[in-house]
């Protein structure tokens, strides 16, 4: 029997519809029953695409004694973060307060007027591992209700007020002048974490950080420091050869369990390929090496093959599992290939790509290219186009036969923002490899959204599937759209699309400005009223919403001689400027505004 979250537009809450929890989505509804009931609110907060999420839904949400256990002393409900990456920004912070970190998914006890008290991320069900139980954390918490109600409330106040501290900002009158060094602390901070050997920042896991590759490019492209070309040469020539990249359909998975970039969590983002895209093109002009220029078209192939609604727009993820198992779908044997490519050209494949008897993963392999295209022709004796050649045919040749496979399954929802990147992307794409096909998709894209993502009072929306667009916009929904139709103006030279963007630079002005000190807030004023309203400037899997905003009223003010538009930009920076103080690798969106704004005054 379906639960109330079969009427839903999310892929994710549909995935809970049969379970037998009795889930409610976030609404006042269920808030109101946590009242009446004297119950508290399970926030149960995950993705289509996040491998955990499905772990504990069919460990413990499919599971007919947790479900009572729920239904007797708890309120329900099931949140897509993206959807409803406002709730889950929030919910994130005080779950990574109480216990140092965060993740999905995200599991929080609230009071029932939303206050967090407890929460996690993953519990097992049964017990393991020296974890605690999901079961024994319902029972704990539910006696804790009873007998420490108290104690509990004590805990949510603390929680709620560190939540609005959080997200107060500098005042007028604590308004630092702007200064360039955190530029150079940053590029700094990120020549420390640099893996010299693997390329990318830190140890396993290893994310690719685009934000952070795009500032050393910006900061490359000011001093011509050929250290700097290096570190970002190196990362990007590691992660295309790794298996976090798809070496026969191309595009990026999310992040590398391992420091060298071979074996990924297998799920594929909209956002990670669109942020990646300008790093490679911006590489290949840097150096000109063709082999960047292929990772861009090829990422780009796999968006506009798998991951495009007919009408133009972009999905949002494809999971990490198929048939029960992660990565299954990616995955090889030497015989598997034999099948395909015959006995000769599937030796060598097998060579070039590490398809071994034993494998790299769970016995079988993850195609990764250790030795570069040159040492491969070498060993082998063959001219190196000519291999060149053979491979591109082979891999054509597997993605064919993948595509006879169970394939993971698909986040169809269009979001706003990401499809925003992804146009900016496929435009940079478009001019910068002479390919208009390119520039055509990232106009068909935004058309769609500015013809399909709007209220009735012609508002901007956040996320739309199966003909229906729902929630109002968010600061980077706003933000993202301006600056790709800023792109897409100076890619085709038409006014229409500089035209497009300013009423959405109004928006971020009269809607989401904070009147009472500086930046931007994530939500609108007249948005849902949450336990805090929260300024983003620090970046995430996807770059601050505060810093897209200060790029892009830097931009119009200078296009359109509008200096509200700079006088805001330049405010928000000063409203940034202790974090960027503080951890100014934290915010390297917020870093190319800075840059923009007074960067190209020298080096300091």
């Amino acid at each position: 029997m379906s639960n109330r979250l079969s009427t839903a537009l999310s892929p994710y809450l549909l995935q809970h519809a049969e379970n037998p929890v009795d889930w409610y989505p976030w609404c006042e509804e269920a808030r109101r029953k946590a009242r009446d009931e004297d119950k508290p609110i399970f926030l149960s907060i995950g993705y289509s695409s996040c491998h955990w999420c499905h772990v504990m839904a069919h460990e413990s949400f499919e599971d007919e004694g947790i479900a009572r256990l729920l239904a007797e002393h708890f309120v329900s409900v099931k949140v897509d973060r993206e959807e409803r990456p406002d709730l889950d920004q929030v919910y994130m912070d005080a779950v990574q307060a109480m216990t140092g970190q965060g993740g999905w998914p995200l599991s929080v006890f609230l009071t029932p007027d939303g206050r967090p008290f407890f929460g996690g991320t993953y519990w097992p069900y049964p017990a393991r591992s020296g974890m605690p139980g999901f079961d024994h954390v319902l029972r704990a918490i539910a006696e804790s209700w009873h007998e420490r109600r108290q104690e509990l409330s004590d805990q949510a106040d603390q929680f709620a007020r560190f939540l609005v501290e959080a997200c107060r900002g500098s005042t007028a009158g604590e308004r630092p002048s702007l200064s360039s060094k955190p530029l150079a602390a940053a590029e700094a901070g990120l020549r420390q974490a640099f893996d010299s050997q693997f390329g990318g920042f830190g140890q396993a896991p290893k994310f690719p950080q685009p934000i952070s590759l795009r500032f050393l490019l910006c900061r490359w492209q000011n001093c011509g420091d050929a250290d700097l070309l290096g570190m970002i040469v190196t990362t990007l020539d590691r992660m295309a050869a790794g298996g976090v990249y798809d070496q026969v359909g191309g595009g990026f998975h999310r992040y590398s369990v391992d420091r060298q970039w071979l074996v990924p969590h297998f799920e594929k983002m909209l956002y990670d390929n669109a942020l990646l895209v300008p790093c490679y093109l911006e590489a290949w002009q840097a150096t000109g090496r063709d082999e960047f220029a292929r990772v861009a078209r090829e990422t780009l192939e796999y968006v506009l093959r798998d991951m495009t609604h007919p009408e133009g727009a972009f999905f949002s993820s494809e999971d990490a599992d198929s048939e029960g198992r992660e990565g299954v779908f990616y995955l090889w044997t030497p015989s598997e290939i034999e099948a395909v490519l015959g006995s000769e050209r599937a030796e060598t494949f097998c060579r070039v790509y590490d398809v071994t008897e034993s494998g790299n993963f769970e016995g079988r392999s993850i195609l990764n290219r250790p030795r570069s295209l040159a040492e491969n022709a070498q060993a082998l004796g063959r001219p190196a186009d000519e291999l060149l050649a053979e491979l591109d045919e082979s891999r054509a040749a597997l993605l064919a036969a993948r595509g006879g496979r169970i394939r993971p399954g698909r986040d169809d929802k269009v979001l706003t923002g990401w499809n925003a990147m992804m146009i900016d992307a496929l435009t940079r794409a478009g001019a910068v490899l002479g390919e208009p096909r390119y520039t055509e998709a990232g106009i068909q894209a935004a058309e769609f959204l500015l013809n399909h993502l709007r209220d009735d009072r012609g508002r901007l929306l956040h996320c739309w599937r199966n003909g229906k667009a729902r929630h109002p916009a968010f600061l980077d929904d706003v933000a993202l759209l301006a600056d790709a139709l800023i792109a897409l103006h100076e890619t085709t030279g038409q006014s229409r699309w500089l035209e497009r963007s300013v009423p959405l630079a109004d928006d971020l002005l009269t809607r989401f400005a904070d009147p009472q000190a500086s930046g931007f807030f994530y939500t609108p004023a007249d948005h849902e009223a949450l336990i805090a309203r929260k300024k983003d400037f620090l970046d995430s899997s996807t770059p601050s919403g505060n810093g897209v905003a200060a790029c892009v009223l830097l931009k119009l003010g200078r296009l359109c001689s509008r200096g509200d538009y700079t006088n805001a930009a330049e405010s928000t920076l000063r409203a940034g400027a202790e974090l960027l103080d503080r951890a100014p690798t934290a915010a390297c969106q917020l870093l190319l505004a800075l840059h923009e704004s007074v960067g190209t005054q020298g080096r300091p």
